[in-house]
């Protein structure tokens, strides 16, 4: 396991989907506190982190959020990840009042069809407008 820090929440994200990238980049600048670290799933980082929690590092659907050595997947990520956002993106936590199963069969759904989501252009690139010092991790 390469070394990292771990004393803030870290945010796996497929880095070649323009859907995740740009929900990273939307976690980046909604985070004012600068309370999530990012890394790509793609990095040896990511990839020895999804091992390391049992998730598939070939399933680049995953989105995965561990914080104090607890991992949460698919939508307890998302839902997990928006609770901790400022307004207006923490309203989006009502999501918790649906089943589990729903939730991720929803996430499934939209992750299955996250490169034909029309006008998503792929953009690596962290926002210019965010400090990423200690941010972005891999």
């Amino acid at each position: 396991m390469p070394a990292f820090p771990d004393d803030r929440p870290l945010v796996l994200f497929d880095g070649d989907c323009a859907l995740c990238s740009g929900s990273a980049r939307k976690i980046l600048t909604a985070d004012r506190a600068g309370l999530f670290r990012l890394a790509p799933t793609q990095s040896a980082l990511g990839r020895a982190l999804l091992t390391h929690y049992d998730v598939d590092p070939d399933d680049p659907a995953t989105m995965l959020l561990i914080q104090d050595g607890v991992a949460r997947e698919r939508s307890d990520a998302v839902l997990a990840i928006i609770a901790q956002l400022p307004a207006p993106y923490r309203w989006a936590i009502i999501g918790r009042i649906a089943p589990r199963f729903i939730r991720d069969r929803l996430y499934d759904f939209v992750a299955r069809r996250r490169r034909r989501f029309p006008g998503a252009t792929w953009c690596a690139l962290p926002p210019a407008s965010v400090d990423l010092k200690d941010r972005v991790l891999g």
